[in-house]
């Protein structure tokens, strides 16, 4: 049977998603361990491959087994096995054919800044600390030409090797609550960095280094130079992922 796995993690110990050689990474340690527990040879495939530092609170990953343990039940049983910054939320079978990025999704992302003028150490891993004053009215403002569907060739790593770099951003959210500074953004697929460009790039309207409506002429130019820095990865958490066709699994 092929079993949907939904992955909360925080990054911070380790390289990412993706198997590496010779580095720990969250893929590697549920192959262990889903190894170990089942007694057979797994291999996950992610949905996301979130690179180092990087946290979820929904990745999705499927393998599959010949087990006779019930798919509902696995969630349980790899937990006791999982390091305590690794934990399944869910686990329920799925169809033979169910591929994580083959199905149409919606996949949602969220950057954590702290605003303010030291540090707060509860708070070091899981958002990027910015001391200078940003005016969230500007991210907003900015951020608006940034939804639909657009070719994001700016917005993306030069290493990237996706064959289209056009992709559709469903909704884009900047909220601010006390310290904490929230963009919340929603697209159809992300490409290598483009999460973490565009929250540098919104970076920079907030705190007056672009007017907010140079994004529309960032996006136009199709290079990456064009655009802001990449914003540290500690900053950013995968939300979750919704499947067109599989909205009642694994809720």
């Amino acid at each position: 049977m092929r079993v949907k796995l939904i992955v909360a993690y925080d990054g911070t110990r380790y390289h990412g998603w993706q198997l590496q050689p010779n580095n720990v990474t969250i893929e590697s340690v549920l192959n262990q361990a889903l190894s170990e527990l089942l007694g057979e040879e797994i291999f996950v495939t992610g949905a996301s491959r979130t690179d180092a530092g990087v946290h979820s609170r929904g990745n999705v990953a499927v393998f599959d087994t010949d087990t006779k343990i019930p798919a509902e039940k696995i969630s349980y049983a790899l937990n006791q096995r999982l390091p305590e910054d690794i934990v399944v939320q869910d686990s329920c079978e799925v169809p033979k054919d169910f591929h994580p990025r083959r199905i149409n999704s919606k996949k949602t992302y969220e950057y954590r800044i702290l605003n303010r003028k030291f540090p707060d150490p509860a708070r070091r891993l899981d958002t990027y600390f910015y001391h200078h004053s940003l005016d969230v009215e500007k991210m907003r403002e900015a951020s608006f030409y940034l939804v639909g569907e657009h070719d994001f060739k700016s917005f993306c790593s030069v290493k990237t090797a996706a064959e289209t770099t056009v992709r559709t951003i469903y909704g884009l959210e900047v909220t601010r609550q006390e310290d904490i500074i929230k963009i919340r953004i929603t697209g159809s697929g992300f490409l290598y960095n483009m999460v973490r460009i565009i929250a540098g790039t919104l970076i920079q309207a907030g705190g007056g280094k672009i007017e907010p409506e140079a994004v529309k002429e960032i996006l136009q130019a199709k290079d990456r130079s064009a655009a802001g820095p990449t914003a540290p990865a500690h900053g950013l958490t995968m939300l979750g992922i919704e499947y067109e066709q599989m909205k009642s699994v694994c809720l």
